[in-house]
């Protein structure tokens, strides 16, 4: 087969975030944007000539396109084998899986995670190291760098490989292996949680769970794992075909996003235990019967209850949490004697503490959690470990939490989203932050008064790389937060996060509802940002 060099002109805006490079579907089918970005990938590592890439993604439209490009242009750069999931799939956390299991050189995971899809909606590309999880920092800012400078780009000259079905196949010297997107990744979770124990717990004929995989990448193994391995009936895993508009829905597993599943778990006579994942499978939700348990708590509770699960008896090395993310979690690793690390938002900030064994569970507020069995949030393996715990205390949902609130004091935590805002009005909230945070200490708004505000700075204790600017905090004297963030994830316009957290130790003011124990604090976070006037908006689009 013929090596095609083909000349082409840099794109100016290709510049990864904190989870690869996103843009419409429309602007990857301009003629050389996918090429040149994959090329740049390439360009930008060394030695891997012979070496093995895992490649899949979510299963969004362009999907199956976007892959067939990239196995000829791995071929013709020298790769000696790509895994590729059947379909082109593999969630995002089964691509971790497969690279740490089979010793890959890297990844290239096709996905926005939980940005809509479609001909009209979003489409993602990010490249993982051999760890498994998100290149650092170094490596996405050398791919950004050479995307500015590249003039062409390797192919070859061949038809689609066929990925319907497993087994073996060559692009010019290269072999194309394609592998079932569940099996690694199921055999690791056997290895995890006590499948026998979660077994009689949901065949005891009492016990009803619904899970939402919002017609996304989770649909598969929710049906193999959850369906055949565990026994969960077939009706009780919804939206479970993955498809290329994730069914015209928005697939963010979110009390918004996730109706169909909220509102199963609100009826009085709904399941006992709700969970949803994401477009590609690295998000959770997690529910009880009348009960949203946050993000931060299903950290917190996770790492206090970890010794219970097979994978974790041997106990947690450290715990590690974005610095949006409540202290709950902070409360836990102090009573148990382990270090907890705050890192700036993105998940392959975690990464050297895992690598180091510093770390054994991370989670960030975003509805992301997992461990060091891979390099990713894992959605799965979130809905995994509240299943095993669940068949360990024999306790409903809401006691566990209320059980954990009453020894460790509850953090009242809530996220405000302001998504598709004017970028300009988002970056003008910044920037009159930034110039706020040196004078706002000992400033009282109502009874609080600010202790501490600045923009967020993390080292890395392990590479001691310094990455700034991750977030403004607000800090008070008795010890509550307002942080404010540009996420890093949307396509269009901006996305303003306004994160607010009040400790309460005492169990008897444990039960107030989130937003009315945040009230105080909502109003001082609109005062000090000026939102309203910043955004347009007078409410936010989401409340987590």
């Amino acid at each position: 087969m013929n090596v095609i060099v083909t000349a082409t002109t840099p794109f100016p805006d290709q510049k990864p975030g904190t989870s690869g490079l996103r843009k419409k579907v429309s602007v990857f089918q301009r003629p050389h944007y996918l090429e040149n970005f994959v090329q740049s990938i390439f360009d930008s590592l060394e030695d891997y000539a012979g070496q093995t890439l895992v490649v899949g993604g979510d299963g969004r439209y362009y999907n199956r396109h976007a892959i067939q490009v990239i196995l000829r242009m791995a071929a013709a750069n020298g790769f000696g084998r790509v895994l590729v999931g059947r379909d082109g799939l593999l969630s995002t956390p089964a691509a971790s899986c497969v690279i740490r299991k089979h010793g890959a050189f890297g990844g290239i995971i096709l996905s926005a995670s939980h940005n809509p899809a479609g001909p009209d909606g979003d489409f993602g590309i990010k490249y993982n190291t051999s760890n498994g999880g998100p290149a650092p920092e170094k490596i996405t800012d050398a791919i950004h760098r050479r995307s500015l400078e590249i003039r062409e780009y390797r192919t070859l000259d061949s038809d689609d490989i066929n990925l319907s079905k497993t087994g073996h196949a060559s692009l010019g010297d290269m072999d194309v292996e394609v592998i079932d997107p569940v099996a690694d990744y199921a055999e690791l979770m056997e290895t995890l949680f006590d499948f026998d124990r979660i077994r009689a717990l949901v065949g005891n004929g009492r016990f009803r769970l619904c899970f939402d995989a919002m017609h996304a990448i989770t649909g598969p193994y929710a049906v193999e794992i959850l369906g055949r391995r565990l026994g969960v009936p077939a009706d009780a895993l919804i939206n479970v075909e993955p498809k290329e508009d994730f069914g015209g829905g928005h697939p963010d597993p979110n009390l918004v996003y996730a109706k169909q599943l909220v509102e199963r778990l609100y009826r009085d006579d709904g399941p006992d235990f709700g969970a949803a994942s994401d477009g590609d499978g690295d998000r959770n939700m997690i529910l009880g019967r009348h009960c949203f348990v946050t993000p931060s708590d299903s950290l917190a509770v996770l790492a206090a209850n970890a010794r219970l699960m097979p994978g974790y008896r041997d106990g947690l090395a450290g715990i590690a949490r974005s610095m949006p993310t409540s202290q709950a979690a902070d409360r836990v690793a102090e009573k148990l004697g382990i270090e907890l690390f705050e890192t700036p938002t993105g998940w392959k900030f975690f990464g050297n503490l895992l690598d180091a064994g510093r770390a054994t569970l991370c989670g960030e507020e975003s509805f992301g959690t997992g461990s060091s069995h891979v390099r990713e949030k894992d959605g799965l393996w979130a809905v995994l470990f509240w299943l095993d715990l669940l068949a360990a205390r024999q306790l409903p949902v809401q006691e566990i939490v209320s059980r954990h609130w009453a020894e460790y004091g509850r953090n009242y935590y809530s996220r405000h989203d302001y998504e598709g805002v004017s970028a300009d009005g988002a970056g003008e909230l910044m920037a009159r932050l930034r110039e706020l945070t040196g004078s706002l200490a000992g400033k009282r708004y109502g009874d609080y008064e600010v202790a501490l505000s600045d923009d967020f700075s993390y080292t890395d204790p392990i590479d001691h790389s310094v990455s700034e600017r991750q977030g403004i905090r607000i800090v008070f004297t008795d010890g509550s937060r307002i942080v404010f963030r540009l996420s890093g994830t949307g396509t269009e316009g901006a996305t303003l996060r306004v994160y607010l957290e009040r400790y309460e130790p005492d169990p008897a003011r444990q039960a107030l509802d989130a937003q009315e124990a945040l009230a105080d604090l909502i109003g001082i976070a609109g005062e000090i940002a000026r939102i309203r006037h910043h955004t347009g908006r007078e409410a936010p689009t989401v409340i987590t």
